[in-house]
């Protein structure tokens, strides 16, 4: 036991307690990768989108992951924002308002958004109207993902972003020595209340990403079937 931990007899609490808290934000990372990947998937094959698949790289820090995720997400908003253009360009602007009208039947909807993709791509798939509708007919893309944006872009800028994403690797002093840097010890519990704070917004935010996603995927392999 080190000096500080008989000063300070929470301090080995709290060092399992943070090395628990980096785990979890590890795997919330890991989770939106995928997702993000899932998303891109689907734009990617139904309406003509171009965006890369991302993968966390594990000797890189935690700040640079968030930016990589970031940049995917900002290209999804762009690629969203491109396709709403596009049926504002190609339809009538009586129809182009019932695309956003909540009280315009969805399947009629779909329909519309499918005649502009068979145009805009040459050919389109059964479920190309029903992506584009999904996608810009919801609060997905100006809450859902950018809340999450907002979150990441906090983290990356936090102390918690110079940690390197293969932390766990290490032992346990080497893991607190990367965590804390310049911080004493006997300030772990500050360092812990970081990490929770970030968590706990962050694991909401990423669970309504991933929900929001997944009405979208299920609804392709839906139609896919």
């Amino acid at each position: 036991m080190v000096l500080s931990d008989l000063l300070y007899p929470d301090n080995p609490r709290r060092r399992q307690e943070l090395i628990q808290l980096h785990q979890e934000l590890l795997d919330c990372m890991s989770t939106n990768f995928h997702a993000t990947n899932e998303l891109a998937g689907v734009l990617n094959e139904h309406l003509g989108c171009t965006i890369p698949h991302i993968k966390i790289r594990e000797s890189s820090t935690i700040k640079e992951n968030c930016d990589i995720i970031i940049q995917a997400m900002n290209e999804i908003q762009h690629q969203v924002q491109k396709i709403d253009s596009d049926m504002k360009e190609k339809l009538e602007p009586v129809l182009y308002q019932k695309l956003h009208d909540i009280k315009e039947p969805e399947l009629e909807k779909i329909a519309i958004a499918h005649r502009v993709f068979s145009v805009v791509l040459g050919e389109a798939t059964s479920t190309a109207g029903m992506v584009a509708i999904k996608l810009i007919g919801s609060n997905f893309i100006t809450l859902t993902l950018g809340k999450l944006v907002s979150l990441l872009a906090q983290i990356g800028a936090s102390v918690l972003g110079g940690i390197s994403i293969v932390i766990l690797g290490l032992g346990i002093e080497m893991i607190l020595h990367a965590i804390l840097g310049a911080v004493e010890r006997n300030e772990l519990l500050a360092a812990v209340r970081s990490y929770e704070e970030h968590l706990a917004q962050f694991r909401a935010a990423s669970e309504k990403y991933q929900r929001a996603i997944h009405e979208v995927t299920s609804l392709v392999r839906h139609q896919a079937q």
